[in-house]
C-alpha cells in the first residue's frame, strides 16, 4: 500500500507534502489508515489557502487557538517588531519587558487576587505546573499526603503524563495508559443540587489526601463539548472553601472570549485558586501557555530555604516572541469589540442550528458563546464527514459523536452562514437514522 494513502481532495500534491508526509507523525492519527492531510500554503481572516488555490473557512480556529482570525497584521507586525530586536532569552537571571508587560496585563484582567504568572509553552505543560504548585503548595505549609486531585467525567486537560490522569479515564485517548499514569479520583460535576451533595460527601471523604480540583469551566472541550452552567462552577468554590482544598481553573479553551465573557471564571463570580491559559493567549500565532497563581497560593512558596522555591523553568518559558504576540492579543481584545463579536456568533449559530433537532440521528443541538454542536446518538462515518465538508468549501473537524463549530471572533454572517449551512447539509446527508 502507499504511505500515507492518496487523499482524493488533494490535487497534485507538492512535492514537500509527497515526500515530508512519509517521515511526520501527526497528532491524533492512525498513519496506517488516514489520508494525506490537506496542504495548506496561507492562511488570512477566516480562511485557509490549499496548494491547488482551493479556500476554506476555518470552522475549528485551529484548535480553538485564533480569535482574531489567521494573520493579524497588529501581531503580525508586533512579532515582527520583537524578532528583530530579541527572539529570545532565558528569564533565568534575566528579564524582558513583553513578558513583564504581559504578566502585569493578565494581573489586571484576571478575576480577583490571580496576580502571579508562570509562563510555559503548551496548555498540557501549564496544567502539569499548576498540578505540582498545588502539590508544592500543601508540602510548603507542612501539610503531608496532599498529593492527589479530585477531576470530572468527560474532562480533558492534556495529553502529558500528569496531565492525562486528570482526564475522564474512560475516553478513548488515554485508557491505554493505565497504570502508567497516576489514579487520581474522578467524579461527577455537581451540575444539581443532588450532585453537590454527592460531591460534598466525596470531598469530606478524600479531602486529606487532595490538593486541589481541577475542572475545565462551563465547557469541558475535548471530552464532546459538554456544557455546563456558571452554578456549577459556585458550587465547586464553595465545597472547596468548605474543605480547604485548592481550586483549578483550566481555561485553556474557554479563555479569552469564546463562551461568552472574557473568563469562564468570570461568568461565575469566582476566583480559581490557580488558573491555567493558553490556545487563544497568542491569538493563535505563537506556542504560549500560563499558569496563574493567586497571592496565599503564590506567598507560599517564599522562604529564605530554596527548596521551598518552585523548581520548574521551560528553557523558552516567557518566550519574547511569543510574548510580544500575546500582549498585541491582547491590545485587540482591548480595542475591538471582541465580546459583542461573540454575542452576535453566538445568536446566529442558536438560530441556524436549530434545524439539526429535526435530523434522524441527532439527539441535541447547543449552544454557548462562539461554540456550536450538533450531536449524534451514532456518530456517521466521521472521514466522510471530513471529505463532505470540505467538499463545501469548510474545514470542520468532528470528533466523538458531535459535529461543532468553534470560528474566529471575528467571522462575518456570510462566512458563519456558510458553515452552518454546510454542518446542516451533512449532518442531514449522512445521518445513520
Amino acid at each position: 500500500m502507499s504511505f500515507p494513502p492518496p487523499n482524493p481532495l488533494v490535487n497534485n500534491p507538492p512535492d514537500w507534502l509527497a515526500e515530508g508526509a512519509k517521515h511526520l507523525w501527526l497528532p491524533y492519527t492512525q498513519m496506517q489508515t488516514v489520508p494525506m492531510s490537506l496542504p495548506v500554503v496561507k492562511t488570512d481572516g477566516v480562511r485557509l489557502t490549499l496548494a491547488d488555490g482551493r479556500e476554506l473557512i476555518d470552522g475549528t480556529s485551529s484548535w480553538w487557538t485564533a480569535a482574531h482570525g489567521y494573520n493579524h497584521p497588529h501581531i503580525r507586525e508586533a512579532v515582527t517588531a520583537q524578532l528583530q530586536k530579541m527572539p529570545h532569552v532565558m528569564l533565568g537571571g534575566l528579564a524582558h519587558e513583553p513578558a513583564l508587560t504581559l504578566a502585569t496585563r493578565l494581573a489586571k484582567l484576571l478575576p480577583g487576587d490571580l496576580q502571579h504568572t508562570f509562563f510555559s509553552e503548551s496548555g498540557s505543560v501549564s496544567v502539569e505546573i499548576a498540578m505540582k504548585i498545588a502539590v508544592q503548595y500543601w508540602i510548603n505549609k507542612g501539610v503531608k499526603g496532599r498529593t492527589r486531585f479530585i477531576s470530572f467525567r468527560g474532562g480533558y486537560h492534556g495529553d502529558t503524563l500528569a496531565a492525562m490522569s486528570v482526564c475522564d479515564p474512560d475516553e478513548g485517548m488515554h485508557s491505554l495508559f493505565k497504570g502508567a499514569i497516576a489514579e487520581q479520583l474522578i467524579t461527577d460535576l455537581p451540575t444539581t443540587p443532588e450532585r453537590e451533595r454527592a460531591f460534598d460527601d466525596f470531598l469530606a471523604q478524600h479531602k486529606g489526601k487532595v490538593a486541589a480540583v481541577m475542572t475545565e469551566p462551563l465547557v469541558q472541550g475535548a471530552g464532546g463539548m459538554i456544557f455546563h452552567d456558571a452554578e456549577t462552577l459556585r458550587r465547586l468554590r464553595a465545597a472547596c472553601d468548605r474543605h480547604d482544598v485548592l481550586l483549578i481553573l483550566d481555561e485553556i479553551f474557554v479563555g479569552f472570549g469564546r463562551t461568552g465573557a472574557m473568563f469562564a471564571s468570570d461568568a461565575a463570580g469566582i476566583v480559581p485558586d490557580i488558573l491555567t491559559l493558553s490556545k487563544a493567549l497568542t491569538g493563535g500565532t505563537m506556542a504560549l501557555a500560563a499558569t496563574v497563581a493567586r497571592a496565599h497560593v503564590f506567598e507560599a512558596f517564599l522562604s529564605d530555604s530554596g527548596s521551598s522555591a518552585l523548581m520548574h523553568g521551560p528553557t523558552y518559558t516567557g518566550n519574547p516572541l511569543a510574548c510580544a504576540a500575546a500582549n498585541a492579543s491582547l491590545d485587540l481584545f482591548e480595542r475591538e469589540p471582541r465580546l459583542a463579536q461573540v454575542a452576535h456568533i453566538e445568536a446566529q449559530l442558536k438560530r441556524e442550528l436549530e434545524p439539526a433537532r429535526g435530523i434522524p440521528g441527532v439527539v441535541d443541538v447547543r449552544v454557548k458563546g462562539a461554540i456550536g454542536v450538533i450531536e449524534f446518538g451514532v456518530m456517521p462515518d466521521i472521514n466522510v464527514m471530513k471529505r463532505r465538508f470540505v467538499e463545501e468549501g469548510v474545514f470542520i473537524r468532528p470528533f466523538g459523536r458531535i459535529v461543532y463549530t468553534t470560528p474566529p471572533l471575528v467571522i462575518e454572517e456570510t462566512d458563519l452562514t456558510q458553515l452552518t449551512a454546510a454542518m446542516l447539509k451533512v449532518t442531514a446527508e449522512l445521518s445513520p437514522a
